[in-house]
C-alpha cells in the first residue's frame, strides 16, 4: 500500500453513516474497493475512490474537463499560470507543503494538485464530477496522490484530518455557498491552514455579457450549451482579439463580447492555446447550474463564524480568504 493510501485508511469514513471504512486489496496488493462495517462497498475505478456515481449539478465540469483534460496543467502548456495562482492564493512557500497531508477540494483535472505534489505534499484530490477520473489519469505518475469522487457537503473524512485544505475556483458553483465553505474547517487539523476563493461580488463583476446569457444557458443541457458555443465562438473570438488590442479601453470593451479572452493576461500561451482556453472558460461561464459571487463582508463573516484565526482576505485573481483552524 502506498503512503497516501496508508494515510487515507486512517481517516476515511462513510459519507452517509460516518462509519470507518476498510480497504479491500486484490492479490496484487492494489486496493480494489472500500467497505464500511455494515458491508456497504464503494468501488475504486481507475485509481478513483468513487462515492458518487450518479449525475449531479457538477456534470458540466466533468464534461469540460474530459474535453480539455490537460489544458490548464502547467506541465502541458509550458507556463507557470497555475503555479502563480496557487502560491498567490495560499501565500505559502513550496517548502511549507513538503510532507503535509493536503486536501484539494474541487480538484478538476489536477492543475493545482500538480503544483502541491511537485512541492512534496501528499495530496487527496476530491471532485464531485467525473473530473476526478481525469485528475487521476493526469497525475498517475505521482505515488503521493489519490483522487476521490465525493460531495463537499458530505466529506468522507474524519474530522481534523488534513494539515492544509484549499478550495480554488469551486465554491461559487455550489448550491449553498455558505454551507459548502463551513464544511471545510471540520476536516482541517488543529492549527491547520484553510484557503478558499470566490468570485468577487462587485459592480464590475456583474457588468457585461456573462450573467444575462446565463439567464438562459444555466437552464439548458450541457450538450446544448456546447453546441451553441461551438457555433458562436469561432466568429466572436476573432472579433474579441481585435477589440482587446484597442489602446487603453480594449480590455474593458472586450467584456461586452460573449467570450472570455486572455490575450493580454497570458500571452505566453500562444494563439492556439489562448483560443482553446477562451472556449473552455466561456463554457465554464455559461454552463454551470450555479454561479454565486460573494462580497468581502460576507466571506469574512463566514470565516469568523467558524472561528478561523489570523483571517486574511484579498483579491488574487479571485477573492481569497485564508485562516488557521483552532
Amino acid at each position: 500500500m502506498s503512503k497516501i493510501d496508508d494515510m487515507l485508511a486512517k481517516i476515511l469514513v462513510d459519507p452517509l453513516t460516518r462509519e470507518p471504512l476498510i480497504t479491500v486489496q486484490s492479490k496484487d496488493q492494489i486496493i480494489s474497493e472500500i467497505k464500511n462495517q455494515s458491508g456497504q462497498s464503494y468501488p475504486i475505478i481507475n485509481g478513483v475512490i468513487d462515492f458518487e456515481n450518479d449525475t449531479n449539478y457538477a456534470d458540466n465540469f466533468g464534461d469540460q474537463w474530459s474535453r480539455f483534460p490537460k489544458l490548464q496543467l502547467d506541465s502541458f502548456n509550458g507556463t507557470k499560470i497555475s503555479e502563480k495562482r496557487f502560491f498567490g492564493a495560499l501565500k505559502l512557500e513550496p517548502d511549507e507543503l513538503k510532507g503535509k497531508l493536503v486536501l484539494d477540494v474541487g480538484c478538476g483535472t489536477g492543475r493545482f494538485a500538480e503544483i502541491a505534489l511537485k512541492a512534496g505534499a501528499y495530496v487527496v484530490g476530491l471532485d464531485y464530477s467525473s473530473a476526478a477520473y481525469v485528475a487521476s489519469k493526469n497525475l498517475e505518475k505521482y505515488s503521493n496522490f489519490r483522487a476521490i469522487r465525493g460531495d463537499i457537503y458530505k466529506l468522507p473524512f474524519e474530522e481534523k484530518s488534513f494539515d492544509i485544505v484549499y478550495c480554488l475556483g469551486v465554491l461559487q458553483h455550489t448550491p449553498n455557498v455558505e454551507q459548502a465553505f463551513k464544511s471545510l474547517p471540520l476536516v482541517v487539523k488543529k492549527s491547520g491552514y484553510l484557503v478558499v476563493d470566490y468570485y468577487w461580488k462587485r459592480l464590475i463583476s456583474v457588468l457585461g455579457w456573462k450573467y444575462p446569457i446565463r439567464l438562459i444557458t444555466s437552464h439548458l443541457k450541457e450538450s446544448t450549451v456546447l453546441k451553441i458555443l461551438s457555433l458562436i465562438h469561432p466568429f466572436v473570438y476573432p472579433i474579441s482579439r481585435l477589440v482587446i488590442r484597442t489602446p487603453v479601453i480594449g480590455k474593458a470593451l472586450s467584456r461586452l463580447l460573449p467570450v472570455v479572452n486572455y490575450c493580454r493576461d497570458y500571452p505566453e500561451l500562444g494563439d492556439e492555446l489562448l483560443r482553446e482556453w477562451s472556449f473552455l472558460d466561456t463554457y465554464d461561464n455559461w454552463a454551470p447550474k450555479y454561479d454565486q459571487p460573494q462580497t468581502v463582508n460576507t466571506v469574512k463573516k463566514w470565516a469568523l463564524d467558524v472561528s478561523l484565526k489570523q483571517v486574511s482576505c484579498e483579491h488574487v485573481g479571485h477573492l481569497v480568504v485564508r485562516g488557521f483552524v483552532e
